[in-house]
């Protein structure tokens, strides 16, 4: 009997060493086994999504609410720097050749609707001429309604902490798999955001649950971003680095 105890602790214990990080995307009530940013935290595999897909890139459905159509911000508002003399809330970001491209130091943008339970969808890429490494190669970021932060990030060939990664809810679950596109080609994120339950005594019944898939691979599978709002505004990060945004729209979603 002793013999087999040891033989399932080490079946065990190589189980939890191999899926480390997919089991960071379960909703145990253990505490964390990775500190946030930890570098010793392992990398998720890297893996080839292929050609983009004519699905992957299509028009928004008819009962999408377009927020950016590649021609103007109208829809958006720009949250100003702490230091920046000029509050004003008109984005300073560009629109042309059907796409946004940020300006650094300029400010994030945020949408002047709040959504609640929805299904977003942006394709975004970073600069074709890679500057910097690791957090400085095309870092922006994608701060859901009321909610974390999805990574915008050169994460090809390109080595950083897993929590930070392009398609990492950061400093929470690195994705299932790194399929990040070359630097300079677009990418996808289809995003499906179901916000936290109460009842009537306000007490949380229900974790505010993530999906996100990745030019077109499952990254992040209903992972639990606790309580908090029920609705918010979907925020565009300036992270200080140059990076373009296209094709963006949400849909509201009536979850039961």
């Amino acid at each position: 009997m002793k013999t087999l105890r040891l033989i399932l602790a080490a079946v065990t214990a190589a189980t939890v060493s191999v899926g480390a990080f997919a089991a960071d995307q379960e909703k145990a009530a253990a505490p964390a086994q990775w500190k946030p940013h930890d570098m010793n935290r392992p990398r998720p595999p890297v893996r080839d999504p292929g050609p983009p897909s004519d699905k992957e890139f299509a028009p928004p459905p008819a009962d999408a609410i377009v927020l950016f159509n590649g021609k103007d911000w109208s829809q958006w508002e720009r949250k100003p720097e702490a230091k920046d003399k000029d509050k004003s809330p008109e984005p300073k970001w560009k629109a042309e050749n059907g796409y946004g491209e940020i300006v650094p130091f300029s400010g994030s943008i945020f949408t002047k609707e709040k959504f609640g339970d929805c299904q977003i969808h942006i394709e975004w890429a970073t600069p074709a001429e890679v500057k910097g490494s690791g957090q400085g190669r095309g870092n922006s970021g994608v701060y859901l309604p009321g909610h974390q932060e999805v990574q915008v990030l050169d994460s090809y060939q390109n080595d950083t902490y897993a929590d930070g990664q392009a398609a990492a809810v950061y400093g929470m679950y690195p994705p299932l798999v790194n399929v990040c596109r070359k630097p300079g080609e677009w990418q996808s994120y289809d995003i499906t955001l179901i916000q936290p339950r109460y009842d009537a005594q306000k007490k949380l019944i229900k974790n505010c649950t993530l999906t996100v898939i990745h030019n077109g691979v499952l990254v992040q599978d209903h992972v639990d971003l606790g309580g908090g709002a029920t609705e918010g505004n979907l925020l565009l990060q300036d992270h200080h680095n140059p990076g373009h945004y296209r094709n963006i729209w949400i849909r509201r979603l009536k979850s039961e």
